[in-house]
């Protein structure tokens, strides 16, 4: 079922391309997989279990690179280290661009510096970016640094200005 979200996520997305200056995703969501499956987005595999949050968002102005996020409650759903978020002590924020090649864009992934996940899975940054001149259908994940994403941007939108 998670696989037809994000699907539906990248493709809804993909109206946003760069007609507007900002994507911001109204929501994140953690990854809901049954352990050992895989859900990717893109290139990039999904956690190895369940993961929840309390709210979050995320934006970033697609010209200039400048954007935050911020998730409350990332933490693992099942297991020996349900609601914790385990051993995760940090995170990264990745933009994907044209997932799957979408547009017929290359597939892009560009990951903000590493912030500190707290012991309750808060986190939160403010970050630039080089995004690529061609960035259909973006898609905003929280992953463990250089691994795996945990969570991803939901409801997105788009417009020239979301508080910047």
């Amino acid at each position: 079922m998670k696989k037809v979200s994000v699907l539906l996520l990248a493709v809804c997305a993909g109206a946003f391309a760069q007609s507007g200056t900002v994507v911001r995703w109204r929501g994140i969501e953690g990854v809901i997989t049954a352990p050992g499956v895989d859900n990717p987005v893109g290139q990039i595999h999904s956690g190895a279990g369940p993961w929840t949050t309390k709210d979050g968002s995320a934006r970033i102005d697609l010209n200039s690179g400048v954007g935050n996020f911020e998730v409350e409650g990332l933490v693992l759903n099942g297991g020996n280290a349900s609601g914790t978020p385990g051993a995760v002590k940090s995170v990264v924020g990745t933009l994907v661009c044209n997932p799957g090649n979408a547009g017929g864009g290359t597939e892009t992934a560009i990951d903000t510096p590493a912030t500190n996940l707290s012991a309750d899975g808060n986190a939160e940054l403010s970050f630039r970016l080089t995004v690529p001149v061609v960035c259909n259908s973006p898609v905003f994940l929280i992953r463990v640094p250089a691994g795996k994403w945990i969570a991803t941007g939901t409801k997105p939108a788009t417009g020239s200005n979301f508080g910047y």
